[in-house]
């Protein structure tokens, strides 16, 4: 026995021996005080009895009856007379203890303060029974609701737990051994969901049928009871439909195993359709709201969003600075691929080769500038770029598409993007364009509306060519004749809307832009605001030019204020988003999951680049490439998620 259950003991007998010696002593006692030189044993009568363990707890309570009308005072062990019989004393050092022959030397003070006693915290004090805290929380769904992503799991776990509970109500010699499940027991693991769904969403409405009280949500169907069951009443009892049929079991619509519900039902029946899938519900369930309902759950559908993916539109994105400033024609240049074309190697040779033609245009002005080549190497490609830049000047940055863009043009383009992924062809690229200052960029993977211009300028080219030589194929130098034509054509087309006023000046076009330029071009002052009449010939020419850009600023610019498409902002893409990869050309059951692992907002905070991790590595691809999954996982990221802190796009993405 530990020595604070000693101590209680010991004020166990002090309460009892108390209570009979007091009335032998026949002397009137105004107030009686009992001592005790343990802290423990006064911290423990100062507690609950219930906060006590059972052998302290027993003995505080009769201690407490017992002394109910007395007092009990710390004493210190020095000051305790008691002490001098438990430890014991000689004969002779008892004859003169004080302490002993007169008691408590406190006792004969007339106003004495009893001693200080320490509080003892509950963490130092022992005996003390574990407290256990109860915390009342409402629920408004069972666990189990959310345990499992598939209904009919669901039903065949509440199904094996109420055979269990059966089983253990029943004799062993008539408990169901089967490890199949029957019919009347699936049947009643629904009914049992349906009872514990309607308890939590239509407590008030079965209240009010089982009172025989009026519902006014449910006024319409006539609600009854069967079996613990909201059923609709309705008007069909006289019909030779089963009894589900007739009083279906109402479910809410917002609820996860309505949701289940629906979504196995659509699934067992190939995917049908939101009619259809109403209907076969409707045999044993009522939704509220079933209609909407039945979309919704269709609507995320994985295996019926694949065949119809929904794709992203962001809003068009601002056009880049290069495009709204005046410069020097193909200052700025775009260059694409088209073709192949058919190409007679001479004039008296009938064999068939296949031409190709690089497409150059002014990012500014919208001029044009065609080469046929006569195959796809690098040497090709690189001697068609070495007679633009001769021809037309230095350019100071080219835009063209990634080179992943090639390959899924045809088979012939996706030699050339095999060979600008060699470091060797990439150095021989650099090798022409870093001593001349020439910034060679690319727009994202697979995303043609980041490079309209080369994209309509291609259109343009071969529309003429269709209507030009029609079925003729030519040599290689009539070819290169017909495409000089088909450039002057295009460059000669007015850069905006043509004025129905005879007195109006015509329209500028591309050709206008590039009159008088020289090779490499030296910056000119601006003659304006000069008369014409103080000017030399050479600087009335100037004049020309730069009205020419003058109605460009006001005119043409103009024109591009407004985005003919793409006018809606979409919520952006997020990080840990599970998407689709729309692949051209191929069915849309075989596009590939991959989940977002990084966006690139532009200068207005939209996002139109996303890099999207797949099974097969990490693609970047522009967001009309990406189908997100309509799950609630990437609603919830949508809506909570705030823009990613990844670099910008750069703004000639954005043109």
């Amino acid at each position: 026995m530990t020595i604070p259950r000693l101590e209680l003991s010991a004020a166990l007998l002090l309460a009892r021996l108390v209570v009979k010696v007091i009335p032998l002593l026949e002397v009137p006692i105004r107030r009686t005080v009992l001592y005790s030189d343990s802290q423990i044993l006064l911290a423990w009568m100062k507690k609950s009895p219930g906060q006590l363990q059972q052998y302290v707890r027993n003995r505080i309570v009769e201690i407490n009856q017992i002394t109910a009308d007395f007092s009990w005072e710390y004493i210190r062990s020095e000051d305790n007379p008691a002490d001098v019989v438990s430890r014991g004393q000689l004969p002779l050092e008892l004859s003169s203890n004080q302490k002993w022959w007169k008691g408590y030397r406190v006792l004969l003070e007339s106003d004495h303060l009893p001693a200080t006693c320490e509080e003892i915290s509950d963490d130092e004090l022992p005996e003390l029974r574990a407290e256990a805290f109860v915390n009342l929380a409402t629920i408004d769904s069972l666990p189990v609701f959310k345990a499992f992503s598939s209904f009919r799991k669901l039903q065949r776990v509440v199904a094996y737990i109420l055979r269990f509970v059966r089983n253990c109500r029943i004799a062993a010699s008539q408990r169901q051994q089967s490890k199949q499940l029957t019919v009347s027991e699936m049947q009643m693991s629904l009914e049992t969901i349906v009872r514990a769904i309607q308890r939590m969403e239509f407590f008030e409405e079965i209240r009010r049928v089982l009172s025989n009280e009026p519902s006014k949500r449910f006024a319409t169907l006539c609600p009854i009871i069967e079996n613990g069951i909201l059923r609709v009443g309705g008007r069909l009892q006289n019909s030779k439909l089963p009894f589900d049929a007739q009083h279906q079991m109402m479910l809410p619509n917002n609820h996860p195993i309505t949701e289940q519900i629906i979504r196995t039902l659509h699934e067992e029946n190939r995917h049908v359709g939101p009619s259809g899938l109403l209907a076969i519900v409707r045999q044993k369930f009522w939704l509220l709201n079933g209609r909407s309902t039945v979309r919704k759950v269709i609507r995320s559908c994985i295996p019926c969003y694949r065949t119809k993916p929904r794709k992203i539109q962001q809003l068009m994105g601002n056009l880049p600075d290069f495009r709204v400033t005046p410069a020097m024609p193909y200052e700025y240049t775009g260059v694409d691929y088209a073709g192949p074309v058919q190409v007679k190697e001479g004039k008296y040779r009938p064999k068939i080769i296949k031409g190709y033609i690089a497409v150059f245009v002014c990012l500014v002005t919208k001029n044009i500038h065609l080469e046929l080549v006569s195959s796809l190497t690098t040497e090709a490609f690189l001697a068609a770029l070495d007679r633009f830049v001769n021809r037309r000047g230095l350019t100071r940055m080219i835009l063209s598409d990634n080179a992943t863009n090639f390959s899924g043009a045809s088979a012939e383009l996706h030699e050339l993007y095999q060979q600008f992924q060699k470091e060797m062809v990439l150095n021989k690229i650099n090798d022409l364009l870093l001593p001349r200052e020439i910034e060679w960029r690319f727009i994202p993977p697979r995303a043609p509306n980041f490079a309209g211009l080369m994209e309509a300028a291609v259109k343009s080219v071969k529309t003429h060519i269709k209507r030009t030589l029609q079925n003729a194929t030519l040599t290689f130098e009539e070819f290169a004749t017909v495409l000089s034509h088909i450039e002057s054509i295009l460059n000669s087309r007015p850069l905006y809307a043509m004025s129905s006023d005879p007195n109006d000046p015509l329209p500028i076009t591309p050709a206008h832009l590039q009159l008088g330029r020289a090779i490499e071009p030296v910056p000119k002052p601006s003659h304006l605001d000069v008369k014409e009449n103080r000017l030399s010939r050479w600087q009335y020419l100037n004049l020309l030019r730069d009205r020419f850009w003058k109605t460009w600023s006001k005119e043409y610019l103009s024109t591009l204020q407004t985005r003919e498409k793409w006018t809606k902002t979409t919520a952006n893409v997020v990080p840990g988003m599970v998407v689709l990869l729309i692949e051209d050309n191929v069915p849309p059951q075989s596009w590939k999951y991959g989940k977002i692992v990084k966006t690139y907002p532009g200068s207005d905070s939209l996002v139109r680049v996303a890099d999207v991790k797949t099974a097969s590595g990490i693609f970047k691809r522009s967001i009309s490439k990406i189908a997100p999954l309509p799950t609630k996982d990437n609603e919830d990221l949508q809506r909570d998620s705030e823009l990613s802190s990844g670099s910008d796009v750069p703004d000639y993405l954005l043109a």
